[in-house]
């Protein structure tokens, strides 16, 4: 089961993959968001191996009018996230085989050779996951958003601090070069839109 000690050992450098996908909301533990469950079954986290720039446009959802009098006139009913972001030569798989973790997020696995540079998912598991996720799923997301909920915070960088519930609105693979007999090279590019 995940914890701000299992989600802090699962990284590779002092922050966070930017971007996990969960079947739930998570909880707030040490007040950092973290998946509940089983990772590979409950949530996956995705690797930053060759990942592009994640382009984050707002949609605003408004009603807006030209009055009598020639003034504009907005009806603000919400903003919603919409979400972007590619792979290059990522590869299909994050292992030769399959990994598993104890309670710390410390792998368990022996005599493995990992294929992504931080151990996050290959290009199957983002697959399996579009497969498998025809609604909406959660949205975990590491960036330096200074501002939370109005409140101007310096320390937030090195945990998940937003969690949006998404769905797929694109979702594209190419395999640019297939590998001898571990793994293949693929291109992924995925969108999202806020629920």
């Amino acid at each position: 089961m995940a914890s701000s000690v299992y989600m802090g050992n699962r990284r590779k450098w002092g922050r966070p993959q930017a971007l996990l996908f969960s079947n739930n909301a998570g909880t707030l533990d040490g007040g950092s968001y973290v998946p509940t469950g089983v990772e590979g079954t409950d949530f996956i986290i995705l690797s930053d191996h060759n990942r592009q720039p994640i382009s984050m446009p707002p949609q605003r959802i408004e009603d807006r009018k030209r009055m009598v009098n020639a003034t504009m006139r907005s009806y603000h009913t919400a903003d919603k996230l919409t979400l972007s972001t590619s792979w290059t030569r990522l590869p299909s798989r994050a292992a030769d085989t399959s990994l598993e973790y104890d309670s710390s997020g410390e792998v368990v696995t022996t005599g493995y050779t990992q294929y992504t540079v931080d151990g996050g998912a290959g290009g199957v598991d983002l697959l399996s996951w579009w497969e498998d996720h025809q609604g909406p799923f959660w949205v975990f997301i590491a960036y330096d958003k200074f501002r939370i909920d109005g409140v101007e915070n310096y320390s937030r960088l090195d945990i998940y601090n937003q969690v949006a519930r998404m769905y797929f609105a694109g979702f594209d693979y190419t395999i640019e070069k297939r590998g001898a007999d571990n793994f293949d090279f693929w291109n992924v590019s995925l969108s999202l839109e806020e629920v």
